[in-house]
Formats: C-alpha cells, structure tokens, sequence
C-alpha cells in the first residue's frame, strides 16, 4: 500500500525531536556529576579520606601498598570497589587482612558506601567499640565486623535502614543489655551475632520477630537464657536459616517458640540441653532439609557424652525434603525400629545423611531401613542395636560411609555386596562371628574396613584381596587363625593394617614389603615366629611398626636403618638377639618411641642415636652390659622415659653439665655401683626415679629434696646409710617412698606431715595427673613400674600413678614413730618393719583411712595397740608381731578378719591378751597378767643382779673357810678374835642393861 507523505513527514519530526531531548537530558546529567580530571575514576575527597584511614593503621602485611597519593585512581586499590557509572567508592573490603589500628571517621566521606567488610581484623573505635559514626552510611546494605574485638555495639548501628547483611559474630569480647535497635532495620535479609554475649535478652526472640524479611538468624553459643517465649503473631515468614547452637537452655524442647515457622530449611539446635519429646509440629515443617540436633562429641572411643536428652518418636515420614538428620548424643532413650519407620517415606526419598552415634537406640534395623535409598553416609554407632544388619541394606547402592561399631550386631548379610559405592565400612566393638562374609569384597571402591574387636574367626579370607583400592584395614582383636597372607603387599594404596591381637601363626610374609605405602604395621600379640623380613625395608614411608608380643627369632635386620621416617618402633616381648648397633639406629632420626624390651638383645649399648629428638627409650629385660652412654643422658635432649631396667649395666651415671628434661628413669636390677648418682642433681624434671636393686652406697645427698617434682622414689635393696635427709619432705608431690633394704639409721623425720601429696585432699597442681601428662606428650603408656606391698612385689602398669606408700622396712632406723605421719591419711600402705623403733603406736594411726597394709613388725614397739585401729576399714594386711606391746587387743570385726587370715600378726607380743587369743584378760587376771608381765620385765635385770652377788658371796666364803681349814695359825688368830669380839659385846650388853634397870626404879 501506498503511504502518505504528511506520514513521513511527521515520523521525521518526531525522530528529530527525540535525538535533540536525549542530547539535553545527557548533558543535563553530566552537570550533576563531578568533574574528573582526565585519566580518573575516583572522587578525589574519597581519596584523601581513605588515605587518612590508613595513616591510623599497622599494614604489617603489606595488603594496602597499593594505597599511595601517586596513585590518583583509588578505585584500583586494594580491597577497594567504585561505581562504574559514578566513580564513588561503593564497597570497601578489607576482610582476612589481619589490620591492627583504629578506623577513622574520615570514612564518612565515603557517602555511597554500600558494603563494608572488616572482617578478622584488629581494628577498633576510640573506646574498643564499634564506631558510633558506623550507624551513618545511609546507603550501607552490607555490613561485616565477624571475628574482631570489639566490645559493645552502638545503637545508631539501627540507622542503617537499607542493611540486608549485618555480621556481628564471633566476638566473645562482646557484651549485649540491649538489641531492641534490631528492629529499625526493616530489610535485614542475613543476621549473625554468635559468639557474642547476649545472656541478659530476655526477649530476644520478639525482637528478631520484627524482622519480616530476615532469612538467616545465627545465635550460635550467645549464652541465650531460654527459647520458650510465646510469639502472638508471627512475623518470621521467610526465615530459612535458624542457628541456635551451642546454647543452655534447659527447658523442654516442645515449648520452644520455632516449631510453627514453616519456612524453616536449616535448623541447629545441637548443645542447647533441651530435653523432653519432640513435638509434633515438627512432622510439618515440609520445608525442612537440615535437622542438627547433635553433640560434638569429643571422644571418638567410649562416646557416652550427651548434651540433650530428648526423645525422637515424631512421624517424619511427610519430610519429603530432609537431606541431613544428625542427632548424635542428644536422645535419651529410643527404639531404632520405630525410629526408622518415622523417617520419610516419599516416593523421591532425599535423605543422604543420618548420623545417630550413641543415641542409646535398642532395638533391631528393620527392613524398613532399605527404603532411605537416597543414603550416602549411615552412622548408627556406640548403641544398643541387636541382631543381624538387615538383607535389606543392599539396596541402599548410594551409601558410601557405613559406621555401625561398637553395637551388638552379630552377622554381615550378603547383600551388603550390592552397596557398590560403599568407601568406608566400621563395623567394629560388636558380636560378629565366625568366619569374615566373603560379600562385601564386591565393593571395588572400598577404602576402609575395620572389623576389629569382634569374635570373628577362621583365616582371612582371600576375598578381602579383591579392595584394589583399599587405604585401611583393621581386622586386630578377632580369633582369626592361620598365616598372613601374602597377597596383602598386592594393596598398593594400603597405608594402614593391624591384624594386632589374634591367633595368626607362621611368619611375617615378605610380600608385606610390596606395599610400598605403608605407614602403620600393627602384627603384636599374636603366635608368628622366625625372623623379621629384609622386605620390610621397603616401606620406606612406613611410621609406626609394631611386631611386639610375638615368638620372633633371630637378629633385626640392620636394614631397618632405611625406615627414615620411622616415628614408633615396638619389638617387646620376642625371642630376638644379638646386639643394636649405630648401624640400626643412626639413621632413624625421626624415630620417637622405642622399645625393643623382654627380649635377649645383649653387648654394649649402643653409643651414637640418630633420632635426637628420641621421646621414650625402653629396653628393659635384656642382657645388655658395660656402662650406659654419655651419648643417652647428654645428648638425647628430648628423652623423656628411660627405661633400663632388669640389664647387667654397670659402673656410674654419666654426669651432664645441662639440665636434662627426664622425668620417668628406670634403672633397677642392674649392677650400678658407687655413692648416690650425683649426676642426678641436674634432672630436676624428675617424676618418676627408680634405682631399687643396684650397689649404691654411701649417704643420701640433702639435694634429694631439691627434686621437687618427683612422686615415686624407689631406692630399696642398695647399700645406702646414714640417716634420712630431713630435706625429703620438701618433695611435697611425692606419693610413694621406698628406701626399704638398706642400712638406713638415725630417727624417722618428723615433718613427714609435709608430704600433703600423700593426703586424700593434697592440692591440686599443674601436673599432678601424671596419666594425662603422659598420653599427652609420650603416649600409650606401656611401663611397669614394681612395688612392694603386702609382701608382695606388684607389678603396676596404669594403676602406678594411683600408688601412695611408704617403705622404710629392713633399716635400721631408731626413736619413736612420728606422730604426723597419721596426717597420711591418703596412704595405702606403710611398712616399717625390721627396724629398731621404740615407743608407742601412734594413738590416730586411726585416721589413715585409706591404708590398705600396715607392717610394724620386729621392732621395739611398746605399750597398747590404740584402739582407733580398728577404724581402719580398709585394712586387709596387719603385721604387729614380734614387739614389746601388751594389754587388750582392741575390738573389731575387721581385726578379727585380719587375725583369722594371718594368726601371727600378733606373734611375739606376749603381753597382749584378749580375743581373739587364747590368753584371757577378763577381770582381776587382767591386772595380774598385766603386773606379772611387767614383773617378769623388770625382774630379769634384777634377778641378774642378785644371782652375780650371791656367787660372788659363796665364792667369798669358801675362800675363807678353806684358809681358816688349812692354815692353823690363821684359825687360831680367828677364834681368838671372835672370842674377844663376844666378850666384849657381852659386857657391853649386860652393862646397858643394868644401867637402863637403875632408872627405871628411880
């Protein structure tokens, strides 16, 4: 058709008059904007402002070198983000940089600021605030202060009208009394504050409620007092995201204030300790895909820590939705059958993670379990779940992690070979028996396989050989049977295998040395023999190898020198021989722990040890001979334990100039001879020191006392004397004492009060548990450490840290026991028998509650058992024979026990009466047996007296009377004498009488 030309025409006008109105708005518009100079992007006033905020910063990092006045275009710099159509400074992000300083008000220049992040730095307002002036970037929609320090929060941050993005968290400095400004930021999509204070909010939850656009809410560990408030009206309609983690509220988990906000997808409640039933309302949150109602549960093995104790028997099968249910440590009962049959049963089953690790669930896994076909990861760990693992379980063909330890389980079906993507398998600490099921070598895939501490018996079998890609094999505490095999070195991903702890035989096959990556061998405490392979050189990445407990033979190979990166080398309890040369261990510098003890390794001991930094060194029951090396004590800087015990090393200690950080020596049953080691004096980090059984001799130094942290010190059965260092209870962590088969003299000390580490309430100080010491910085701890108790030697692994006695027995040690050794009431044995002790019982003896064994045999004891003695309820060996004491034995069932079992502890005693002996004390014959023991006492020296003067009298009087017999002239001269001696006293006689007559009759 035709067209008009008054058409054209005003088409053409009207293009004209659009061209010339976009010409005037454009320039209309660049009026508005600043004038840049030629080249710049950046306002120059905002320049200028972030150059000030850098003069108050430390930049230690260097992240704003690129902030320079010569470098006009501030858009470039770092952490910096303008406007492409304005050129103002919009974002500001100095996230992660780690700045140290205060941030400047010259900021505010920055007038179209909408994002700011200074996230994990260490910048502060004047006050150790966040900045008042924050709460006036108008246009701020991003707002990030995470992991800084500040202190409190201003409430001008509720200026921010446009904030979409508010990150408070993880300032523990932080200390909340009022949120209320929350409220004026209507937008707020994202809000975090965990880990700050907010203890004292009360309402917390009515002030998020007017939030109506917040999405993500995190309260993660804000010391929230309680989550029950009652909302009238909720707002929360679009709320997501909701962390409330790490919180103690306390109060059942039914009231809280969440359970109606449908909206929610995440929700994190794990270590709030709520408690009670689940509600109901839960089955209706069909938005939910995160369920974290766990503990962190810090022991992997036994795991029985919980920090809720809710009950789970909600219908969830409407969840459709649900990807993540973790509920570790958190429920206080439940049945997993039922508990199975609740979980979510749509025909598009979403649920991958389910985590219930000792939930304290009875019960059997139903078949029920095979419809969660969706599974990746399955945890149903430290448990009380019966029975077999359902056949139904093979048809869950997506799990890949499968953890069912340490329940009662008792079979492994042979379905479980259908879970093709299976990677990892911990079916250990359960029932399974008899032979290994040969299904689940169909998984090509598998990674990890622990069976351990289970009753499974049989060989291994050669279908586990099919895991080509297997890392970790733990099959260790079984009954299996048989040889290693040796296609296990055919695992050439292999990095970890224990077959610890079974019934295997044979030797250790060389093929083992193929799997070249190895880094942990565990073969001990089984039945193998013959010698060590050469192969096993081969393992060069190989860590940690332990072959202990065996019936191995034969020399270590010295190739064993080529395991550089051996950390912990364990060869107890073997046959092996022969000696350990610089050529085994020159190499090894990294190795740490070694014990090669209870074998017939002999020769010298070797002079030069690679492995400076060498932890634990144990070779205890062993030949070896000759003196120990300078190089052990002097050089081995990090040696901790040293264990040479039970060897025939001699001579004396090598003396070091430096002090040395042993702190557990062991060196008994050897031969070591002359005066107490001085060289000691220096180990002042000493703990545990144990010497018993050498050829020491001489005094006990007073520097004893300045070994302030020891608590066993063992020194019986040397040639020690003198007296006992008075200095000795200064060792005030000291638990147990033994100087017993010495020649010991002098008196006890009487400050033995001061060894408060042998009280039940002895202060606490860093160290004391020595047992977490230990584990921390050594490890297992594998020492046995003997005491002599009950006349017994105990040997004490663990239990030596718990030990607390003193033995001074077999010395010859004088005076009166002291009385202050009754403040030891945390003693469990004392023994002070074979002495020459006098005096009394102490009258408390009956305060030391705690003691187990008393021997106060064969001394000089005097006086009466004291009666408190029968409190001691605890006592199971009492030896009072052979003393001097006497009178009623005290009454007591527990003395009546001890006597039964042990007739003699009242032996030699024999002025003790009473039950339960057979001398009576009843009445009258009580004080006469009494003060006829103690005639009997004090006669003896008298008697003694008299029978020498009578014998010395007839000895007298025949010495006289046979000269009187044979010399006549000496008789004669005698009866004339007497004669004259008669006469004379008859005179005298008759005289006085006669005289005494005369005034008498006047």
């Amino acid at each position: 058709m035709h067209q008009s030309p008054a058409l054209f025409v005003l088409v053409l006008v009207a293009t004209a008059a659009a061209t010339w109105s976009s010409f005037f708005l454009v320039a209309y518009a660049r009026q508005l904007e600043p004038v840049h100079a030629a080249g710049e992007s950046c306002i120059g006033r905002e320049r200028d402002a972030l150059l000030i905020f850098k003069q108050g910063i430390n930049d230690t990092d260097g992240f704003l070198k690129s902030w320079q006045p010569r470098r006009q275009d501030c858009c470039r710099w770092a952490g910096i983000t303008c406007s492409n159509k304005t050129g103002h400074v919009i974002q500001l992000d100095l996230g992660g940089t780690y700045l140290m300083g205060q941030i400047s008000p010259s900021l505010l220049s920055l007038e179209q600021l909408e994002y700011l992040n200074l996230k994990s730095t260490s910048l502060t307002g004047h006050n150790g605030g966040i900045p008042k002036f924050l709460g006036s970037f108008k246009n701020l929609r991003h707002l990030d202060l995470s992991d800084m320090y500040f202190t409190m929060a201003p409430p001008q941050l509720g200026n921010l009208s446009k904030l979409e993005y508010l990150d408070l968290s993880n300032s523990r400095r932080m200390y909340y009394s009022d949120i209320s400004w929350l409220t004026r930021l209507p937008l707020l999509l994202h809000l975090d504050m965990s880990e700050t204070n907010l203890s004292s909010i009360a309402d917390w939850p009515l002030v998020v409620n007017m939030l109506p656009s917040l999405q993500y809410l995190g309260l993660f560990g804000c010391s929230l007092p309680s989550a029950n408030q009652s909302l009238t009206h909720l707002n929360l309609t679009n709320l997501q995201h909701l962390g409330l983690s790490n919180n103690n509220f306390g109060h059942p988990i039914a009231s809280a204030w969440f359970w109606n906000v449908r909206s929610i997808t995440e929700l994190y409640l794990c270590q709030t300790s709520l408690y009670g039933p689940f509600p109901d309302s839960l089955g209706n949150m069909t938005s939910l895909q995160v369920l974290y109602f766990g503990c962190h549960l810090e022991y992997v093995y036994p795991a029985t820590t919980t920090c809720n104790a809710a009950t789970m028997t909600v219908d969830m099968r409407n969840l459709c939705d649900l990807e993540y249910l973790r509920l570790d440590g958190s429920l206080s009962s439940g049945n997993i059958t039922k508990f199975l049959e609740n979980l979510p049963q749509c025909p598009s089953n979403r649920l991958k993670y389910l985590s219930m690790q000792s939930t304290n669930m009875v019960g059997i896994i139903a078949d029920g379990l095979g419809q969660l076909t969706s599974l990746t990861s399955l945890v149903l760990s430290y448990n009380n779940i019966t029975g077999s693992i359902p056949l139904s379980i093979g048809n869950l063909s997506h799990l890949e992690y499968l953890d069912f330890s340490n329940n009662h389980l008792t079979s492994i079906p042979q379905e479980l070979a259908n879970c093709t993507s299976l990677q990892n398998i911990y079916l250990s600490n359960n029932n399974l028996v008899g032979p290994i099921q040969l299904g689940i070598g169909s998984s090509t895939r598998l990674q990890s396989l622990d069976l351990s501490y289970n009753s499974i018996t049989r060989l291994i079998p050669p279908g586990i050989g099919s895991y080509i890609r297997l890392e970790h094999l733990d099959l260790s505490y079984n009954h299996l049977t048989g040889p290693i095999a040796p296609w296990l070195g055919n695992f050439t991903r292999l990095y970890y295998i224990t077959l610890s702890n079974n019934l295997l035989t044979g030797n250790i096959p060389p093929e083992l040395g193929n799997a070249t990556n190895l880094e942990f061998i565990s073969l001990s405490n089984n039945h193998l023999s013959g010698p060590i392979p050469l192969e096993i050189a081969s393992c060069t990445g190989l860590g940690y190898l332990s072959l202990a407990n065996n019936h191995l033979t034969g020399h270590v190979p010295s190739k064993i020198g080529m395991l550089t990166n051996l950390v912990e080398l364990d060869l107890n309890n073997n046959n092996l021989d022969g000696g350990i040369t610089e050529e085994h261990l020159a190499t090894l510098k990294s190795l740490r722990h070694m014990d090669l003890s209870n074998n017939s390794f002999s020769g010298p001991l070797p002079s030069e040890y690679g492995a400076l930094g060498l932890i634990e060194l144990t070779l205890s029951f062993n030949y070896f001979s000759g003196h120990i090396p300078e190089s052990i004590f002097c050089k081995l800087r990090s040696l901790l334990v040293l264990d040479l015990s039970h060897n025939l090393l001699e001579g004396e200690l090598p003396r070091c100039s430096q002090k040395l950080n042993l702190v557990f020596l062991h060196l008994s049953n050897n031969g070591f001879s002359g005066k107490f080691p001085s060289a000691l004096q220096n180990y002042t980090s000493l703990s545990f020191m144990d010497l018993s059984k050498n050829n020491l001799y001489g005094e006990l130094p007073l520097w004893i006392g300045d070994l302030v942290y020891l608590r066993f010190l063992q020194l019986s059965h040397n040639f020690l004397s003198g007296d006992i260092p008075v200095t000795i209870t200064n060792l005030k962590r000291l638990r147990q004492l033994s100087l017993a088969g010495n020649s010991m003299s002098g008196i006890m000390p009487w400050s033995l009060s001061n060894l408060t580490s042998m009280t039940q309430k002895h202060p606490r100080r860093p160290g004391v548990d020595m047992y977490v010491w230990y584990t921390s910085y050594v490890g297992k701890f594998r020492e046995v450490w003997p005491v002599v108790m009950k006349r017994q030697e105990l040997k004490y692994g663990l239990g030596v840290f718990d030990v607390v006695g003193i033995d001074l027995s077999l010395n010859q040690l004088v005076g009166e026991i002291p009385d202050g050794i009754t403040s030891l009431n945390g003693l469990l044995n004392l023994n002070l028998s074979c002495n020459q002790l006098s005096g009394e019982i102490p009258a408390k003896i009956g305060l030391m509650k705690s003691i187990e064994s008393l021997d106060l045999s064969r001394n000089n004891l005097s006086g009466g058992i004291p009666t408190s003695l029968s409190d001691l309820t605890y006592l199971s060996f009492l030896d009072l024979s052979y003393n001097n004491l006497e009178g009623r034995i005290p009454p007591g069932s527990q003395l009546d026990t001890l006597y039964m079992e042990n007739p003699s502890i009242y032996t030699g005693n024999i002025g003790l009466c009473g039950h339960p002996l057979e001398r009576n004390c009843s009445g009258d014959n009580t004080l006469e047996h009494v003060n006829q023991h103690r005639r009997e006492k004090v006669s003896e020296p008298v008697l003694f007296f008299y029978f020498g003067l009578g014998s010395l009298f007839l000895v007298g009087l025949w010495v006289v009377f046979c000269t009187l017999l044979f010399k006549k002239a000496w008789r004669v001269a005698y009866f004339r004498l007497f004669d004259k001696v008669y006469d004379n006293a008859y005179v005298f006689v008759v005289v006085t009488l006669g005289r005494m007559k005369g005034k008498a009759t006047s």
